[in-house]
């Protein structure tokens, strides 16, 4: 197991304070703010620690303030609803006396019924896409500064898109983007970290498709972005170590914000997840 993925795993780990409290620490790699990806993981995390028997099926989250990576978050759970089916949880995450992150997870048992799913679009698989040392060699070299020193550093995510190329020029695209992913490193065989691994991941690319048809990318300095609300629904049982397509499409953009879609499939062709989010997408002129 690589560090990184050590290091998101003991991240996932929150420390019980009290019943329905918990404790969750940022990793302290230099971030301004807290990664909103953690935050939704960690708190579907203190949420399924408050539940037996039962999976997460969805979950609609609120960004409210950024995360000071500093300090530790608190996460507090509202046990709403234990029904025969479903149960219902809200989970809010304080700093500073604050409320910074909101939530609404949904639990379901498992029962049979009927079962239907969109076709995974035809894109080259992973193996097809140009290797980490490729990417390294041969296009990195060619990549703005802060794209490069992202996908030089050890993540615990390995992202392969598909239309990278993207990231070579200013030039406006289809609005739709594609990316594998995967782990870099094996996971336990808990369905629940698997889950709370994949929400973690489901706020990596979503909000930069949104800036696909403008060519414009949220690694640049003049773009202010910033995740404003995510909701995530859990379809199939999948592991988030294994390849995932990713494909995500942006129907609008306006007024500051951009709205983008994704589902994510596995190499199987079964649709596991849907996402879909809003967030900030505004220009600084002052950089421009």
């Amino acid at each position: 197991m690589t560090s990184a993925i050590d290091n998101l795993l003991a991240i996932l780990d929150l420390e019980p304070l009290e019943h329905n409290l918990f404790r969750g620490r940022s990793p302290q790699v230099g971030w301004q703010r807290v990664f909103g990806g953690q935050v939704i993981g960690q708190a579907l995390v203190a949420a399924t620690r408050t539940v037996d028997g039962r999976r997460p099926h969805s979950l609609h989250a609120y960004f409210l303030l950024p995360g000071d990576p500093k300090v530790p978050i608190i996460y507090e759970v509202d046990r709403i609803r234990d029904g025969k089916s479903f149960t219902t949880r809200r989970v809010v995450a304080i700093q500073h006396g604050q409320a910074i992150f909101s939530m609404s997870a949904s639990f379901h048992v498992q029962e049979a019924g009927f079962d239907h799913q969109m076709e995974m679009p035809d894109m080259p698989p992973p193996e097809a896409l140009p290797s980490d040392e490729e990417i390294k060699t041969r296009v990195l070299p060619l990549m703005p500064d802060p794209v490069r020193a992202y996908y030089e550093r050890e993540r615990p995510i390995e992202l392969k898109p598909v239309e990278f190329k993207r990231y070579l020029s200013r030039d406006g695209m289809a609005p739709s983007f594609n990316v594998w992913i995967r782990t870099t490193g094996r996971l336990p065989d808990d369905p629940a970290i698997h889950q709370c691994v994949l929400a973690y991941a489901s706020d990596m690319t979503l909000l930069d498709t949104s800036l696909v048809p403008h060519g414009r990318t949220v690694f640049e300095r003049s773009i202010q972005a910033a995740s404003l609300d995510h909701a995530l629904w859990f379809h199939r049982p999948f592991r988030a170590d294994d390849w995932l397509l990713y494909t995500q499409d942006t129907p609008s953009a306006g007024g500051a914000r951009g709205f983008a879609r994704g589902l994510i499939y596995d190499r199987a062709g079964r649709l596991v997840a849907s996402v879909a989010q809003e967030g900030l997408i505004r220009e600084r002129p002052d950089l421009a």
